[in-house]
């Protein structure tokens, strides 16, 4: 057996932690050092984003680790999405942090001090036993569970994950259906700019002008000693995503009252996409699916009648408390392109719009904000750079809709760049220069993904 081969059989039997992705030796495969990320990461029941700038676990960070995971090792996808839900909410909310009790209180911020689960949210049923945030984040989860799930059923079945995971994935979207749907539209509702998963993305800017942010000497960023400045998010939106965070905390974490409640195509999609997956869950385990497509259809609908956008060619966000869409470019306009019950001509649309100046940037990857959009910034977070997650679902979005040879690009672009930046947590959109935190989880996780299988993802994810 070969020196990679050695090393995959380590990584997949024992979840052995290596040396950093940057002195992985002359030679070594993509392969390798993107399981070596992985290896890295693991804590023993879950998989943090980064050591040293994300030392916990975050929700959808882990619906995508997991993905990739399952090449790996199928038992070690399955428990990453177990540790998640078992912290779930008695309201049905996935928190987007769970803490660890090993992590000091000053590795992060906001901290469990600030989001007070156990105490400020015990009138939604936070858990007693585990520290959490209060927010959540873009619903993946079932796709995710249904994608480890294939990826050994024998496995899957002998330990009934999806017969345990399934009440709580039904229990989280019904939480999102029936407590989110804050513009009695039926599409779901973010309530923080940390939920979309997007944070300081320019989509945000017209929303959080209305919050008065929190002063800067109450908290400290954790996250300027691990990244640069120019990388991350201004203090002055970091005050008002602070303000808006403890108002909610303050207010139980109760729904529908704060002062940010926007609308957004990317959380929806997710949504519809995992509402699919969820259907095919229930089938799994012997129970009809239909209603749960049906639902997705109508969702699909919905999100078509609410937020698309002729005059942009893709879909935009609409700010319920400002009345109306926003009109900025990001890559969450772009994300519903992964479901393939969009109207022909929408995902038409949104193919050229990808194709177009507004996105075509010279990695070939996606970027996250429009390249000639007034805000936009190469290097800063979400306002410019390109992020690996989108660019794993605008892809499988591709491929959804036949376009293969423009995906078979965008798998290229995403491999070369991932293993060029060390695994980045994102990238310069033209220059595909390393930006925030290295070795980042999903970035090597999608990378074993698209390593796999490239036949194409069937409606909600069935499998690659």
């Amino acid at each position: 057996m070969d020196r990679t081969a050695q090393l995959t059989a380590r990584v997949t039997e024992r979840g052995i932690a290596y040396d950093p992705p940057t002195m992985a030796p002359p030679g070594t495969s993509l392969h390798v050092r993107a399981a070596r990320v992985l290896a890295a990461n693991w804590t023993g029941g879950s998989t943090v984003p980064s050591r040293n700038l994300y030392p916990h676990q975050w929700s959808w960070d882990s619906a995508f680790i997991a993905i990739g995971l399952r090449h790996l090792s199928p038992l070690r996808a399955q428990r990453e999405l177990e540790t998640l839900l078992a912290a779930q909410w008695a309201d049905g909310r996935v928190p987007h942090i769970v803490f660890s009790p090993s992590v000091p209180l000053d590795a992060y911020f906001p901290s469990p001090d600030f989001w007070r689960s156990s105490t400020a949210g015990r009138p939604a049923g936070a858990p007693r036993t585990v520290q959490t945030s209060g927010i959540v984040q873009p619903p993946v989860h079932a796709l995710a569970a249904w994608l480890v799930h294939r990826a050994d059923p024998v496995l899957s079945r002998a330990r009934g994950v999806l017969a345990r995971l399934y009440p709580r994935l039904a229990a989280w979207h019904r939480y999102l259906l029936h407590r989110r749907d804050l513009g009695g539209g039926g599409l779901v509702s973010v309530v923080h700019p940390w939920e979309q998963g997007m944070d300081n993305s320019p989509c945000w800017d017209g929303p959080l002008a209305r919050v008065t942010p929190a002063p800067a000497r109450s908290f400290r960023r954790a996250d300027l000693a691990h990244g640069a400045a120019g990388d991350r998010p201004t203090d002055l939106d970091y005050g008002r995503y602070v303000r808006l965070a403890a108002d909610y905390r303050d207010g139980g974490y109760a729904d529908g009252d704060g002062e940010f409640a926007v609308e957004d195509p990317s959380f929806n999609a997710l949504l519809i996409a995992s509402e699919h997956a969820l259907a095919r869950i229930a089938t799994e385990l012997g129970a009809p699916g239909t209603a749960r497509h049906a639902r997705a259809e109508r969702l699909t609908a919905a999100l078509v009648e609410r937020l698309w956008d002729d005059a942009s060619g893709m879909f935009l966000c609409r700010d319920l408390r400002g009345g109306g869409p926003v009109r900025e470019r990001s890559v969450s306009g772009l994300v519903p392109l992964l479901l393939p019950g969009l109207p022909h001509e929408v995902a038409g649309a949104l193919v050229d719009t990808l194709r177009g100046p507004h996105f075509a940037a010279r990695t070939g990857l996606v970027p996250s904000y429009d390249l000639r959009g007034p805000a936009y910034e190469p290097s800063r977070y979400w306002r410019g750079p390109a992020w690996f997650n989108t660019s794993w679902l605008v892809e499988r979005g591709l491929r959804a809709h036949g376009e293969r040879a423009a995906a078979d690009a965008l798998r290229a672009a995403f491999l070369r760049v991932a293993g060029e930046s060390g695994f980045a947590e994102y990238v310069d959109p033209d220059t595909g220069e390393a930006c925030g935190a290295p070795g980042f989880g999903w970035t090597a996780a999608l990378t074993l993904d698209l390593l796999h299988d490239v036949d194409g993802a069937g409606e909600g994810g069935e499998q690659r």
